[in-house]
């Protein structure tokens, strides 16, 4: 005899737990998977404002004759106080449909005064700097887009734009220091165009995103350091002097002499520190699109992609590389205006070739 339900119609225990571990397991099949598309969705979108950065340096180029540049600060070399201070996404935003915000500027006026260790905007431009700019700001990046530093509020920026590889070849030319020609599409005065990147356009890269630094500076506390992709920069301005940024010791460095010097951060103890969002010299990562400093608005090919090493902030330069909150890897913009996702494993040497516009690497090289 067949059983049968109770005259109520309503289900039994054992159906009702029957019922409840088969919705636990959809839903444990079904999070990770709505949690990945959402993600893909993100690094689309991602993707598709670093392109439209990379419109934005192309009709730049086309326009002015030249990509733009960084402002100068005073003298031939890193140190002194900002006379001008205009970062070079500033002078993208009228490229970049942002004409009604870049029509309040005036570039013959200091964007930012004093010294790299506290910077103060001019107060008729503060209130411009604290907007947010979607198209400069990836949405997988948990960091604020607002941030706070030195007292004034300014909008974040995830897409930095390359001064090269950020080598040395030990005679004394350091790419790192873009108060001189680098390597790259940009450094101080710069006025490079796009026949200069003889290495091919579709194998040279001019931006990358980053990821936006939080919080307060804070001590260096070795073993508890934050998570990869670091969401701080590392102080290693101790190791360099500020006139000539190179390293203490060592005015002719070569890039295995900063290869060695950087990677030593892990035994770090007193003298060093990380930068936070809240750093009044604006020198953590991403902290305002309208900053000049490379810590805000410039990067280099040193560090490979979400590198177990921090960016490495040094006075108004440093070594960095790309990084984001993407799995495996982060996107990169290439001369061409195409963008790519380059992984983590990424080769450092083929990396750093990667940023340099004229190093006659061979194509093979690239991805």
């Amino acid at each position: 005899m067949r059983p049968t339900r109770d005259a109520d119609g309503g289900f039994t225990l054992v159906e009702l737990l029957v019922v409840v571990a088969i919705v636990a397991t959809l839903l444990g099949l079904l999070l990770p998977a709505a949690q990945s598309a959402r993600e893909s969705s993100r690094r689309l979108t991602c993707a598709g404002h670093l392109r439209q950065v990379g419109l934005a340096l192309w009709h730049h180029e086309a326009a002015r004759g030249a990509y733009p540049p960084t402002d100068a600060r005073g003298s031939a070399t890193l140190s002194g106080s900002a006379t001008g201070g205009w970062s070079l996404h500033a002078r993208l935003l009228p490229f970049a449909e942002e004409t009604a915000l870049a029509d309040r500027f005036d570039f013959g006026t200091a964007a930012f005064t004093g010294s790299f260790a506290s910077q103060t905007p001019h107060p008729r431009f503060a209130p411009l700097f604290a907007t947010p700019l979607a198209f400069l700001l990836c949405p997988s990046d948990p960091a604020p887009a607002v941030n706070v530093a030195n007292g004034f509020a300014y909008g974040g920026n995830n897409f930095m734009i390359s001064i090269g590889s950020g080598t040395a070849d030990g005679r004394g030319r350091c790419l790192w220091n873009f108060a001189r020609p680098t390597d790259g599409i940009v450094y101080e005065r710069s006025r490079v165009r796009a026949a200069q990147i003889t290495d091919g356009a579709s194998k040279t890269i001019v931006a990358s995103e980053a990821v936006r630094s939080v919080g307060t500076d804070g001590d260096f506390v070795a073993g508890s350091m934050p998570p990869v992709p670091f969401q701080y920069t590392f102080n290693g301005s101790a190791d360099f002097n500020s006139a000539d940024v190179s390293p203490k010791g060592n005015a002719s460095p070569t890039t295995a002499d900063i290869d060695a010097l950087v990677a030593a951060w892990r035994t770090r103890t007193s003298g060093y520190g990380w930068r936070g969002a809240s750093s009044p010299g604006m020198r953590a990562r991403g902290v305002s699109w309208a900053a000049t400093t490379q810590a805000n608005s410039l990067t280099n090919g040193f560090l490979p992609p979400n590198a177990d090493v921090p960016d490495y902030v040094v006075h108004w330069s440093g070594f960095f590389g790309p990084r984001s909150f993407h799995r495996g890897g982060a996107d990169v913009l290439f001369a061409d205006g195409h963008v790519a996702f380059l992984a983590d494993a990424t080769d450092v040497a083929v990396h750093r070739a990667l940023h340099s516009i004229a190093g006659g690497e061979p194509p093979a090289a690239g991805p």
